[in-house]
C-alpha cells in the first residue's frame, strides 16, 4: 500500500471527510483490521483565505509547497490536496515538490466523461466558478461544457462556504438556496451537477437536485484509494 499525503485544514471539517473516506474505503477493499496509510498536514486556513481574499497566490502556493515538501520528508508516495480551490496552484506544488499529486478536476472529470455526460453545472467558491484553472480542465481535458450560476447566485453560494461551512455551520435555508440554483442550472441545460467545493457536500446529498451529483470529496477520496492500492 502506497502512502498518501494529504494537505489538509481548507477547512478541517471537510479534511476530516477525507480522512474517514479514505480509511473506510480501504478497510472495504482489504478486510480485516487495514486502514489507509496516511501522512498529514493541516494548514491554518485562515491565513489561506487572507492569501485567497488579497489575491496573493504565490503566497498561498509557497504554503503548500512547504506543507508538500514536509509530507514527502514524512514519506507520502503521492499528494492529495483536499480542497478544490487550492487546485489552482496545484502544478506549483507538484513541481516544487517533486511527488505526483492527484488533481481532484480529473479524478471528477474521469467519473463524468464515465456517467455519458457533457454538460454539467459547478457550484463551488467564487474562485473555483469564476476562474478558468478548473473549468478549463474540465473543457479541455474531458471535453465538458461546465455552466456556473448567474454572478448574484455566485456571492451566494461562495458565502455559503465561508461564512458557514466552514465554520461547521449547516443551514436548512441555505441548503434550499443551494437547490434553487441548482434547479437553475438544470433549466439551462445541466445534465450533472458538480459539488466543486470539497465542503458543500456537508450540506448538499446526492438526491438533492433532479440529476446526478458528482461530490468532488468522495470522488477524490475514492481515487485516492485506488491509486494507494495499486501497484
Amino acid at each position: 500500500m502506497k502512502t498518501i499525503g494529504l494537505i489538509g485544514g481548507m477547512s478541517w471539517e471537510s479534511t476530516l471527510l477525507y480522512y474517514q473516506q479514505i480509511n473506510e474505503s480501504i478497510k472495504q477493499s482489504l478486510g480485516g483490521l487495514h486502514s489507509a496509510k496516511i501522512v498529514l498536514y493541516s494548514v491554518d486556513f485562515a491565513e489561506i483565505e487572507h492569501y485567497q481574499t488579497h489575491g496573493q497566490w504565490d503566497l498561498a502556493a509557497q504554503c503548500l509547497v512547504d506543507a508538500g515538501k514536509r509530507l514527502k520528508l514524512a514519506g507520502a508516495d503521492f499528494l492529495v490536496l483536499c480542497t478544490n480551490t487550492m487546485h489552482k496552484v496545484a502544478n506549483e506544488i507538484e513541481s516544487h515538490v517533486h511527488l505526483p499529486l492527484l488533481h481532484i478536476a480529473d479524478a471528477t472529470g474521469e467519473r463524468i466523461v464515465q456517467a455519458g455526460l457533457k454538460k454539467v453545472g459547478l457550484l463551488g467558491t467564487a474562485f473555483t466558478m469564476e476562474q478558468s484553472f478548473y473549468k478549463d480542465r474540465l473543457a479541455k481535458q474531458y471535453g465538458l461544457d461546465v455552466l456556473t450560476p448567474n454572478s448574484d447566485d455566485r456571492k451566494i453560494i461562495h458565502d455559503i462556504i465561508y461564512n458557514e461551512l466552514c465554520l461547521g455551520k449547516v443551514l436548512p435555508s441555505s441548503k434550499k438556496e443551494y437547490q434553487r440554483i441548482m434547479s437553475y442550472l438544470v433549466q439551462q441545460g445541466a445534465e450533472g451537477i458538480i459539488l466543486g467545493c470539497t465542503e458543500i457536500t456537508l450540506l448538499v446529498g446526492l438526491n438533492d437536485t433532479t440529476v446526478k451529483v458528482f461530490d468532488t470529496t468522495a470522488i477524490h477520496a475514492e481515487k485516492t484509494v485506488e491509486i494507494a492500492l495499486s501497484i
